[in-house]
């Protein structure tokens, strides 16, 4: 027990029990490596909090009842029991060991599953349910044993850690995030510096994002929309040495205090771009979470991609509410003058929403069976048998010498077999025999993940792009209607004259990334978009600002990356983009690879088998050319593809 008091019926230790009882239901708990609890000692905890404060708390072991309840308060929603010192501490103490393994190598990011949380909790006070500031205390921790310089903390609880904020608003070293339930502050804590104007101080400027949520009922698309616009071009920016997350899942459908309407495997997502950063290096750390359903769901959602495994399909219309737009166009206005990414974004007004928009309100979805019963059902629908392999490839040219150990090696389909299949199907696009000997290559791989054999594959080819045009007929062929294609490189694509139609344009959503943005072609919902010089500096204002947002709108089953020579974006840059891109189509994605340079070819494979990205560079701002061509895009296409609006006027949303 935690608590003394009976109008806190919340924070229960069911919230713990619930979440290990299905993490052992779905098997994840076996697979895991289980790091030993402790005590964070005293030194530990005041890294961050006063001495007076560790003293209160302790003296709270040998209190009353009425004692504790006098104790209790002194303190804005926090209810003493005589053991709460000892979890307190014992949550400290859990959290650190998992930054240690971490950090030393013993496990690649992890999950602490820990009560009494943390965030509220302030330098000499505890706040709302938090006596030590786990996550805080983590982080001076890092810094101090492992001398890290850049710790990113990202705070998706619905509830706002001001005691997090406080404790770092004027340090450079962290970069504080947090999304949260404000209704225009309203919502507890109902604080002035919870809005998106409170930027830091002093040397902190720019390191504290705010990003409130003004009305209940935010969604998958809500919460997708700000790690697109927002959250990740920052992080990438800031180029952590560490990620910690705070987790509160109160954010998540049917808790009764956040009252929103995200459901589990949006934290699946959310999870796996973070794994993009600090060459891996993830703490989650669990906050609140007051639905033990959809609490549990959400927290295996998690640990399941903290794995490696195929993040399921995200559910739910993907275009933000205007409330979510309103925010996320502040947060960028607010924080312009500190972050290179913005700097050529153009003038931003900062929208209001309550002036604006009286009387707007979302519709939500009505759902007319409890909580509960939705979720057994939700996940039993997203929720899908993993391949038996991860991926694969052809057993051709030594591959088995230079790729990763866990790669799978397939049988090359023999010439008659290619020749006969190509006769039938693709006798426009193969003239040459050494298509037809790199088909026979590339086909087994493909039909495997078609089939979901494999999840994800990799084929080497003399023609990528020719190889991935007869990918994609193939796989039209075989019922896969969705499919995006991404070009990388200096390759021409290649018209298809099946049916009088040109194939790209019918059947397929393709991004050709080349060497300046240079035109587009549209037809309904399918696209045929070139980058030319898209070079690192252009990188993440082309795929955050674009590519992901219209991708995760269009949600494909399948993802085909062709990858030609003299590309620009250089091995780490093909590396993450196809990492990033693993979060759609549950992980399918075929890369074929024109440029058979060996080390090329085992960073894409690294990245296919969930092996962490390399670290991308210094960061280097894209010209105001390449940001204006993006932004023009962006507003041409966003009443199209909602997932790109991040700023507008009204008249853009009704």
């Amino acid at each position: 027990l935690l608590i003394c008091s009976p109008i806190c019926d919340i924070e229960v230790p069911e919230r713990l029990s619930s979440c290990y009882e299905l993490l052992k239901s779905y098997h994840l708990l076996e697979r895991c490596v289980h790091v030993p609890a402790r005590e964070g000692s005293e030194e530990e905890i005041l890294l961050v909090h006063s001495s007076e404060h560790l003293e209160v708390a302790k003296s709270t072991q040998t209190m009353n009842e009425e004692e504790l309840k006098r104790v209790s308060e002194n303190y804005d929603a926090f209810f003493f029991h005589p053991n709460t010192y000892h979890c307190a501490r014992l949550a400290v103490g859990a959290t650190l060991q998992l930054v240690d393994a971490v950090m030393s190598g013993k496990a690649r990011n992890g999950m602490a599953l820990v009560r009494p949380p943390g965030h509220h909790s302030q330098r000499n006070a505890a706040n709302g349910f938090c006596l030590f500031n786990n996550v805080a205390i983590a982080a001076e921790y890092a810094k101090l044993k492992h001398g890290l310089q850049r710790i990113l903390i990202v705070d998706w609880d619905v509830h706002h850690g001001q005691g997090t904020q406080y404790i770092f608003e004027e340090d450079p070293s962290v970069l504080y995030f947090s999304w949260h339930r404000f209704e225009h502050q309203e919502f507890w804590p109902s604080l002035r510096e919870s809005d998106y104007d409170a930027v830091g101080l002093g040397k902190g400027k720019g390191f504290n994002i705010n990003l409130p949520w003004n009305k209940v009922g935010m969604g998958n698309s809500d919460y997708l929309a700000a790690f697109f616009h927002v959250l990740l071009p920052m992080a990438f920016e800031f180029d952590p040495q560490l990620v910690i997350v705070s987790s509160g899942y109160d954010s998540g459908i049917g808790d009764p205090e956040g009252q929103m309407n995200a459901t589990p495997e949006v934290f699946a997502h959310l999870t796996h771009f973070l794994m993009q950063l600090a060459n891996g290096k993830l703490c989650v750390i669990l906050e609140g979470g007051y639905h033990l359903k959809s609490l549990a769901e959400s927290v295996c959602m998690t640990v399941k991609t903290l794995l490696g495994d195929p993040v399921p399909q995200i559910t739910g219309e993907m275009a933000p509410c205007l409330s979510a737009v309103e925010s996320i166009q502040n947060v960028r206005a607010a924080h312009k003058p500190y972050w290179k990414w913005l700097t050529y974004e153009g003038s931003f007004s900062f929208f209001k929403q309550m002036l604006l928009i009286n009387g707007f309100i979302q519709k939500l979805k009505i759902i007319k069976i409890s909580t509960y019963k939705f979720l057994e059902l939700h996940m039993k629908n997203i929720l899908f048998p993993l391949p038996p392999i991860k991926t694969a490839t052809t057993d051709s040219a030594g591959s088995e010498h230079f790729l990763p150990v866990h790669v799978h090696l397939v049988k090359e389909m023999d010439k008659t077999e290619t020749k006969a299949l190509v006769s039938g199907f693709y006798a426009d696009l193969v003239k040459e025999d050494k298509t037809l000997l790199s088909l026979g290559r590339m086909l087994p791989v493909l039909d495997k993940i078609l089939k979901k054999e494999v999840c994800n594959g990799i084929a080497a080819s003399p023609t990528a792009a020719l190889s991935a045009a007869v990918a994609l007929r193939h796989s039209v062929h075989f019922g896969f209607q969705r499919v995006l294609c991404v070009f990388v490189g200096d390759m021409q694509v290649i018209p298809n004259t099946e049916d009088g139609q040109n194939f790209f344009e019918i059947s397929a959503f393709c991004f050709v990334l080349y060497l300046e943005i240079w035109g587009f072609t549209s037809m309904l919902i399918n696209f045929l978009l070139f980058f030319k010089d898209a070079e690192g500096n252009d990188f993440f204002s082309a795929v955050l600002g674009f590519i992901l947002p219209v991708a995760y709108s269009y949600q494909p089953d399948l993802t085909v990356i062709a990858v030609g020579p003299n590309s620009n974006l250089g091995i780490s840059g093909i590396s993450l983009l196809i990492a990033l891109l693993q979060g759609l189509a549950e992980s399918r994605i075929f890369a074929v690879i024109e440029d058979t340079e060996i080390n090329l070819m085992q960073n894409v494979a690294k990245a296919l088998v969930g092996a962490s990205t390399p670290p991308f560079g210094i960061y280097v701002p894209p010209t105001q050319e390449k940001v204006n061509k993006i932004k023009a895009l962006r507003d041409q296409f966003q009443q199209e593809w909602k997932m790109l609006q991040c700023s507008g006027k009204l008249s853009d949303f009704i």
